[in-house]
């Protein structure tokens, strides 16, 4: 499916089926960065631990939760025996503020239509 259906998808979830995919395959023609900004908080694992990790999960379900247990948490458990993640708290904020907008603009329309019928 495509990627914005797939991440809508996710939201809603509360399973994740675990795939091993090439890098190049995942991000097409975007722009990644590694992201290790919780090696100064966190000691990393050996290498081959957390290789011998993500490839016992290949194929098997994991619960998964936007907030609580999102693909953040994911890869620092594998990284640092620990799932820990910003994320949640950032798409918390997000849906948030845009939920705020949407009533906002449904009273800003429900105003100007009072305004038009009288």
């Amino acid at each position: 499916p495509p990627a914005t259906f797939a991440s809508s998808k996710s939201l809603f979830s509360r399973k994740a089926r675990v795939r091993m995919q090439l890098l190049k395959d995942v991000v097409g023609n975007n722009s990644y960065r590694v992201n290790n900004k919780y090696d100064g908080t966190y000691a990393p694992l050996p290498v081959q631990e957390i290789l011998r990790r993500a490839e016992y999960l290949i194929d098997k379900e994991v619960s998964y939760d936007l907030l609580g247990n999102n693909c953040e948490h994911f890869v620092t458990l594998l990284r640092y025996g620990e799932g820990v993640s910003e994320q949640g708290t950032i798409s918390a904020i997000g849906f948030v503020t845009a939920a705020a907008g949407a009533v906002s603009l449904l009273s800003l329309l429900r105003s100007r239509s009072r305004e038009r019928q009288y």
